[in-house]
């Protein structure tokens, strides 16, 4: 892989700067952090953005995420592991992320609105909506991915 950028975030920084108030914005809204880490991790696995992937895992483990929960998302709707909130999130992530093909159903949204208040509805839909323009800026432009993790924790499993 070749990268294709590795000054973009500068040379369009009035663009970038507000992308970051976006994810400040998340992360002070009511939306718990697990949560919002595996709806960024599931939609970079589906969109392959290998800098997303690192960085919303190694994010999610330094918060206490377990690795096997974070091994198993690819398969979470045949897992026991999350629940039916995460299992809202999630199903709408795939919904959001690969739109063109689903058309955001509605049993996904009635699964959302019954898990969520209307606040944390539209907090979810952005979260949703801002990793999917950050994969799409990183794959795009290839940025490569860290090749580390924080180290493994006795507890995790």
């Amino acid at each position: 892989m070749t990268t294709r950028m590795t000054d973009h975030m500068k040379r369009a920084d009035a663009g970038f700067r507000p992308l970051y108030a976006v994810e400040s914005a998340i992360r002070a809204s009511s939306l718990e952090p697990l949560l919002v880490h595996l709806v960024k991790l599931r939609a970079s696995q589906i969109n392959g953005c290998a800098f997303c992937i690192q960085m919303h895992v190694a994010e999610a483990l330094k918060d206490g995420e377990t690795p096997l929960r974070l091994h198993m998302l690819p398969a979470w709707r045949e897992s026991p592991l999350y629940s039916p909130r995460e299992r809202a999130a999630l199903a709408w992530t795939e919904a959001l992320t690969l739109l063109p093909e689903t058309g955001a159903p509605d049993a996904d949204w009635d699964a959302v609105e019954a898990a969520f208040d209307a606040n944390e509805r539209a907090w979810l839909t952005l979260a949703i909506g801002a990793i999917n323009l950050w994969n799409r800026v990183q794959a795009g432009l290839r940025v490569p991915h860290a090749t580390t993790l924080p180290g493994p924790r006795a507890d995790a499993a």
